[in-house]
């Protein structure tokens, strides 16, 4: 039987009869909604002499970019199905509206509501972002260095998202000579940004924004100029222009001539370049302009290379390079002096070591600061001028790091964040000459956190090929090990992406409830170097599905789960994972959370109008001119592969405005995964009208997204507190 005879068939199973009825908050029985039912038609799609049918690519509005800006302009019956869709899970999920609510308030209490970061200083000022209680928004503030007060507000992002459907400032910085103020602003969930500038002095924001853009902006060292990158009409980071600080003409800079390529533009740590960054997950290029000639054309750093990937950090007076070069996996660095950039000049300064991943070089005046992992945990390593090393690292099984960086490239203090499953984040200011170290917050848990009430633990699971996956898991102190907790399992293993053994008060509404929250570190990320990632990419995709199941199942076998009762979750590229999860071994799940989910890989690799593709074909194949890419891909691809089986309650999530995985893609694998299913459970499809792919922009109203998803998990597995199961 061929796929479009399959599709036809299964669309006569009587899995709607097989719906249990709903109870309503009095406890009685009512019929259970009934799920919408989406038209079929097929479109037939040839390609590289092969052909395969696509019966719900209707979906996709051919007006799709315009919709992403003005979402009033969707198709009529494209909105009345995702209408429908909506309010069918609304009504499969009624049950759980007290429990949502308890959730929510749980998450909100763990948050302090009137919470600011830690002031960074920089010259005469120290810079800080503050929310107030009940404001969805925070405040970007000032006040004088080493001073309580008094403080000076920047903007104040809540007051200016009111009456919005949507609003997030996605990035916001002052000039070097703190007299200017940029910041990026998102309306539409769309990610098509526009960069306001402030005069601080008066207060008014500058006529002619930058429209059209990125976000992605950089003050000039001299503060005359701002730089920011254009987005064309596919979304693509594609041009780099200048603009004079306070407005004027936008003059070209640096137009990259290939639609595979992404740019951005940043400053170096010593403030003597601007950085044009050009690449994509197998290549970088780089082009510098020096600060003393803002003007001058960019020089090209060195010429992009297939699987070449290489970032320069400019300390001192010499390049420092960290790159993959020499088949130097998990990356080493090399050196270069000023106007002898190209490959050939390259010297080698820290030599690769296998097995120590090298994730990025950081500066200051006189330290060189890397961060490395190995075995699944990160290190901080500080360099001085003389070649003297020493680490900031810590005897834990499971935990993170990171570096907060500063704005001062003249200073001997670094900032790094620690947490752990357990353990709410800490801020500390390192002292790299005295190796010192001063605590300068610890997040705040308005309704009590003891970390000693939880447990965390780091093992490892064998992969089919033998290869040892990793698992982070957090339980509450007592929890049984005997297959009777319900477990959450998390995952991603895409693009190189490490998931982090960090702190999160969303889990604690699982894990106080009896839950098991597990992470699977999959191939596909880089929690084991370089090389995990290259083992789930391209040729080797599926590694990263089968590290999923391999892990599933070492923690039955451990007894932290039992088939039938375990909830697994992953977004966007972790949604492919979730897709890819579901058709494998769907006997394993009690529910499947795939939020905002990569789900129609084939059909969107095959598609140059999306912003992502082109740029993308190095993580998964070209599938228009590789048949070998084409065959593979569609041998996993979840949409492609979806058939008749028992699957179990899914909850697909997608956003309106999303130009990264397109609201087509969660809504086609709900439609079509519906017709398909043998087991009665619920196929359900949540899709925001007014946002995008990070769903809602307020800190609340995110909580409340997430309190929806956990019930969902919860009824997955037919807890009585959220009205039994599905």
């Amino acid at each position: 039987m061929n796929r479009r005879t399959l599709l036809q068939a299964s669309a006569a199973l009587p899995a709607l009869a097989l719906l249990p009825a709903c109870a309503t908050s009095e406890g009685t029985m009512t019929a259970p909604p009934t799920p919408p039912v989406a038209r079929i038609e097929p479109k037939t799609i040839e390609q590289l002499g092969r052909t395969r049918v696509d019966s719900y690519a209707w979906l996709k509005d051919d007006n799709w970019q315009q919709v992403m800006r003005d979402p009033s302009v969707l198709r009529a019956d494209v909105r009345a199905y995702l209408d429908e869709e909506n309010a069918y899970r609304e009504a499969m999920m009624a049950s759980t509206a007290a429990l949502q609510e308890r959730i929510y308030q749980e998450m909100r209490g763990r948050t302090k509501e009137d919470d600011s970061s830690v002031p960074a200083p920089d010259g005469p000022w120290e810079y800080y972002r503050r929310f107030e209680t009940g404001a969805q928004h925070p405040k970007y503030c000032r006040r004088p260095r080493g001073q309580e007060g008094p403080e000076e507000v920047l903007i104040d992002v809540d007051a200016q998202a009111r009456g919005k459907t949507f609003y997030k400032v996605i990035a916001a910085e002052h000039s070097p000579d703190h007299t200017l103020f940029a910041y990026a602003v998102d309306e539409q969930g769309s990610e098509i940004y526009t960069v306001y500038v402030k005069d601080l002095a008066s207060g008014e924001t500058l006529a002619s924004p930058v429209a059209n853009c990125t976000g992605d902006f950089a003050w000039a060292p001299n503060s005359q100029l701002i730089f920011w990158t254009f987005r064309d009409d596919n979304g693509r980071p594609a041009k780099i222009y200048r603009r004079p600080a306070r407005g004027g003409e936008d003059t070209l800079v640096y137009d990259e001539p290939d639609d595979g390529f992404f740019l951005s533009v940043h400053p170096s740590e010593s403030r003597e370049y601007m950085l044009i960054s050009a690449g994509n997950g197998a290549q970088s290029e780089y082009h510098t302009i020096p600060a003393n000639d803002l003007t001058a054309q960019p020089t090209l750093f060195h010429g992009r290379e297939d699987e070449l990937l290489y970032t320069p950090t400019h300390w001192n007076g010499r390049w420092h390079i960290l790159t993959n070069a020499d088949n130097a996996v998990d990356f080493k660095v090399m050196t270069a002096e000023p106007g002898r950039t190209g490959r050939a000049h390259w010297r080698e300064f820290l030599p690769h070591q296998e097995g120590r991943y090298i994730l990025g070089l950081g500066a200051t005046k006189d330290y060189l600061v890397r961060v490395e992992r190995a075995n699944a945990l990160p290190s901080i390593v500080i360099r001085r001028r003389n070649g003297e090393e020493h680490a900031i690292a810590l005897d834990e099984q499971a935990y993170n790091l990171e570096l907060s960086g500063g704005y001062e490239f003249d200073t001997a203090i670094v900032r790094y964040i620690y947490e752990s499953p357990t353990t709410p984040l800490k801020w500390f200011d390192y002292d790299m000459a005295a190796r010192t170290q001063v605590l300068r917050k610890t997040q705040e848990i308005p309704s009590g956190h003891n970390p000693d009430d939880y447990v965390a633990g780091r093992f490892f699971a064998t992969a089919e090929d033998g290869k040892r996956v990793p698992i982070t898991v957090l339980m509450r102190r007592g929890t049984p090990l005997n297959g009777t907790a319900p477990l959450y399992l998390y995952g991603y293993g895409s693009y190189g992406i490490s998931m982090d053994a960090d702190f999160s008060i969303r889990r604690f509404s699982l894990v106080d409830r009896g839950w098991i929250y597990a992470i699977a570190h999959v191939r596909g990320g880089s929690e084991m170097g370089f090389g995990w990632f290259q083992d789930g990419r391209r040729f080797k995709k599926k590694n990263t599905f089968t590290d999923f199941i391999a892990c599933a199942e070492e923690l039955i076998s451990r007894g932290y789960g039992r088939a039938g009762a375990i909830v697994a979750e992953g977004r966007s590229a972790g949604g492919l994972l979730m897709g890819a999860i579901t058709n494998l071994r769907p006997d394993l799940w009690a529910g499947v959370i795939g939020g905002v989910p990569f789900i129609d890989v084939l059909n969107t690799m095959s598609d140059t109008s999306l912003p992502l593709t082109p740029p993308e074909w190095p993580e998964w194949g070209n599938p228009l001119e590789d048949p070998e890419a084409y065959d593979y891909i569609a041998s996993y691809c979840p949409y492609s592969n979806i058939e008749a089986k028992a699957y179990p309650a899914v909850l697909s999530t997608g956003g309106l405005t999303d130009p990264r995985v397109t609201y087509w893609e969660p809504a086609k694998w709900a439609a079509k995964l519906r017709p398909h299913t043998t087991s009665g459970r619920p196929i359900l499809l949540k899709m925001n009208m007014g946002a995008g792919h990070a769903g809602s922009a307020g800190r609340f109203e995110f909580l409340r997204e997430l309190a929806h998803d956990y019930a969902f998990a919860i009824k997955a597995i037919g807890d009585d507190e959220a009205g039994g199961s599905f």
